[in-house]
């Protein structure tokens, strides 16, 4: 099932997620995440962007497959991840998000990370991550635990934006 997007302005972007257990449907969950991801156009949505305060999030990177030659077909949803080791080399990569619309910035990450997390069918799996994989992997943890890509720039950027980041929370008050 589609479901709206929470866009900035929305308190529950700010909260920490609480754990999926076997009991929550695996199923569903992962199947409203992919559903609203494709409409929307994204490659990477967190629950929590859907007014779900659980650690889970989806990565679809189908929609950069055409502009960008380099990038692998990758589909996954992530279940309680965690971020269990990062390179030390930082890149620089502009990152969006769903509940910005409109606003990208480039962002300090690591490039290469190892993560564990659980798949739908509740397995613990353990990998590698690099390039735009490990960027969106780290853009969506942080999601779960109440942070935005825009709280990495610096207070001059901050300023700049302000007056955008003050339009898309006065547009999510009038949808409530």
């Amino acid at each position: 099932m589609i479901v709206p997007v929470i866009l900035y302005g929305s308190p529950v972007l700010r909260k920490h997620s609480f754990e999926v257990t076997e009991e929550d449907n695996l199923t569903e969950l992962s199947e409203n995440l992919f559903e609203t991801l494709k409409k929307a156009g994204g490659i990477g949505l967190a629950a929590p962007q859907t007014g779900l305060l659980k650690r889970a999030f989806v990565i679809d990177t189908t929609p950069l497959i055409e502009n960008h030659s380099a990038v692998d077909k990758y589909e996954q949803i992530f279940i309680n991840p965690e971020l269990i080791n990062t390179s030390e080399n930082n890149i620089y990569y502009e990152e969006g998000c769903l509940s910005l619309p409109g606003i990208f910035e480039d962002v300090l990450r690591p490039e290469k990370i190892t993560v564990r997390y659980f798949d739908v069918n509740f397995n613990r799996v353990e990998e590698e991550l690099d390039g735009i994989k490990a960027r969106i992997f780290q853009h969506e943890i942080d999601h779960l635990d109440g942070i935005l890509f825009i709280d990495k720039l610096n207070s001059l950027k901050i300023k700049l934006l302000s007056g955008r980041l003050n339009k898309i929370a006065n547009s999510y008050k009038i949808k409530r």
